[in-house]
């Protein structure tokens, strides 16, 4: 599947339409409290950078690097729509978060994900890129439906 990556607003109705779908999927297999989801005017943030992933005028999805104030960043908002999962697409738009966080000189990325079984393909593709499990950081707490991760950076 050819798709490209982009900055986006989240404003643009087809990124927004997609950031309210990972939001209905987020609240659809997880409690409330421990839904950590930003919603479309959190993501028009200053420290926040939301990239989409597009074939011809279809966003196939979306995720976000939030700058932290300790020089790190948060891996945020990351969402594949149903019909382009499995094709490269998350994959794609970490890739892209984590070049970015070294480029910007981040020292490390951190996140949060469910424990759902729905979740289990993000928190294998995590792995995959070398993040590791990690105790709950910022100002998350310890919740048995959420999982955090830490990934060091290089530089490299």
């Amino acid at each position: 599947m050819m798709f490209s990556i982009r900055t986006a607003s989240p404003h643009v109705p087809e990124v927004a339409a997609v950031i309210r779908a990972h939001n209905a999927f987020c609240n659809a297999v997880s409690p409330p409290e421990s839904c950590h989801k930003l919603d479309v005017t959190e993501l028009d943030d200053p420290t926040i950078t939301l990239w989409s992933a597009w074939r011809d005028e279809e966003v196939l999805g979306v995720g976000a690097l939030k700058r932290l104030a300790d020089g790190a960043g948060e891996v945020k908002s990351m969402h594949t729509v149903a019909a382009a999962r499995g094709a490269g697409v998350g994959r794609a738009i970490v890739e892209t978060i984590v070049t970015a966080a070294k480029a910007g000189k981040l020292t490390s990325l951190w996140l949060e994900t469910g424990t759902a079984p729905e979740f289990a393909a993000a928190r294998a593709l995590y792995e995959r890129f070398g993040f590791t499990s990690c105790p709950p950081f910022g100002t998350y707490k310890i919740d048995p439906h959420s999982a955090f991760y830490m990934l060091a950076l290089t530089g490299d």
